[in-house]
């Protein structure tokens, strides 16, 4: 497929690389060349230097026969100018915007992007998919990490091991003799820095992240047998007022059936009074975020949980350890720069949230829209999780897993046969339409699409 990236920043690398990766046609557009020349110099890319809205930039790149465009500059309004040019000019079939403002995306103002006035055919919010990232953090608080998948029904954890954590020193086969009855399986460890797939006489140690994929009904005994205890949110404190903390906010408001106190604190006096006017129960604090006295009038050393969710990294670092060291129970920092994550553990932060990782896997999840059903982007995009239909003409149909030549960075983490979700283990045999969750290594992405054999239909 050949795809037209506009925009070399952050997302657009990372979406560019992972496209790339999997043998397609990318061409990346940004009018920073040095940013273009980072991208062709890096990965199996063309690039060309240039406005991604000019018609003849988008000639250059090849939008004449381009299969889609995915824009995702800086700018809102460059991205929905070069969709509508993509369109009007070139009649590029699929059209991703990233859209920040919310103007854009107020619901009632949804026609605006029908194919009849600014055709686009998914408009993605970073804004929207971090506030969704943050209840999941706040829903499942004992993890740094959590997704559904499988029609809600299997959910994947991340979870640090403390000292404490019964299954420390214990290989994995042993723990599936040991819980027997627990539908739950380890498809990911990071140690010391390092995200793979691990062997069943592999043993977890003190300090390890873990990825479990989990069947949602033996969620709170997962966290259990690792070692944690879910807890209930019902003071929140959110340090930073703009679109993000707002849009939190709204969701904790909406939330049915919680009566959840949110307070917020905002530095700047006008983005303030917005939210203020814009929020029922949230109470308003206008203030320094890392003012110890503001956090403590907030509540911060009563709060269930801290999300320091500022547009500045240092900020949300220092607010989210200093609410920590006041006596809050969950401190979670919104980090844009994925070289701070590994300084989340030492500072006793307990979970972040990646902008970058939620858009590339919103991105990823309408692209690849055919028996690719979702992906969600682990880490720094070291791995995926994808969810996918298992077609008849596919190399595992039929077959049992352990008979299987998976690459070594791929496990199945769950499978749905009809109605019911299996914990896969080496006799479980691979149907003609099962829908399957399962772990890649980044690298091993391309083999995995072979395996499903979704190429057919796969975008």
């Amino acid at each position: 497929m050949k795809v037209i990236i506009c925009g070399a920043g952050q997302v657009g690398w990372q979406i560019a690389r992972h496209l790339a990766n999997e043998r397609n046609d990318v061409t990346v557009v940004d009018n920073n060349a040095d940013l273009v020349r980072r991208a062709t110099d890096a990965l199996d890319v063309q690039g060309v230097a240039g406005f991604a809205s000019y018609p003849d930039i988008l000639e250059r790149a090849g939008a004449r026969d381009a299969d889609m465009i995915i824009a995702a500059t800086h700018s809102d309004e460059v991205n929905m100018v070069t969709c509508q040019v993509a369109h009007s000019v070139f009649e590029v079939p699929r059209k991703i915007a990233r859209l920040r403002s919310q103007s854009y995306l107020d619901a009632i103002y949804s026609d605006l992007y029908r194919r009849d006035h600014m055709p686009i055919e998914v408009v993605i919010s970073p804004e929207r998919e971090v506030a969704d990232a943050a209840l999941k953090r706040l829903s499942a608080a004992a993890t740094f990490d959590t997704e559904f998948f499988l029609d809600g029904k299997l959910q994947l954890i991340g979870i640090t091991l403390d000292e404490d954590c019964p299954v420390v020193n214990t290989p994995l086969r042993q723990l599936s003799d040991l819980f027997s009855t627990l539908r739950a399986v380890v498809v990911g460890v990071r140690r010391e820095g390092t995200l793979f797939a691990p062997e069943p006489g592999d043993q977890l140690f003190v300090g390890d992240d873990c990825y479990v994929m989990v069947n949602t009904e033996d969620f709170s005994r997962a966290l259990e047998i690792f070692g944690k205890q879910q807890q209930k949110q019902e003071r929140v404190v959110l340090i930073g007022g703009g679109n993000v903390g707002r849009m939190v906010a709204q969701k904790l408001e909406d939330l049915p059936g919680r009566a959840i106190r949110a307070k917020m604190i905002e530095r700047d006096r006008k983005i303030a009074e917005r939210s203020a006017e814009a929020l029922e129960r949230t109470i308003v604090l206008n203030g320094d975020g890392l003012d110890a006295s503001l956090l403590q009038e907030a509540g911060a050393t009563r709060a269930d949980a801290v999300l320091a969710v500022t547009d500045d990294d240092k900020t949300n670092i220092l607010g989210a350890v200093r609410a920590k060291s006041m006596g809050c129970k969950l401190a979670v920092a919104l980090i844009n720069d994925p070289t701070l994550v590994p300084l989340m553990t030492p500072l006793g932060i307990d979970a972040y949230i990646n902008p970058r990782a939620t858009t590339v896997s919103s991105i990823l999840r309408h692209i690849r829209h055919g028996r690719v059903r979702d992906v969600y982007s682990l880490g720094d995009a070291e791995a995926e999780i994808i969810e996918a239909e298992v077609l008849s003409t596919s190399p595992i149909a039929g077959k049992q897993i352990r008979d299987i030549d998976f690459p070594e960075g791929v496990l199945i983490g769950g499978i749905k046969q009809g109605d019911q979700i299996i914990k896969p283990n080496g006799g479980t045999r691979v149907n003609e339409g099962d829908v399957i969750a399962l772990f890649s290594l980044s690298q091993d992405v391309g083999q995995v699409e072979s395996l499903l054999q979704v190429s057919i239909d796969y975008f």
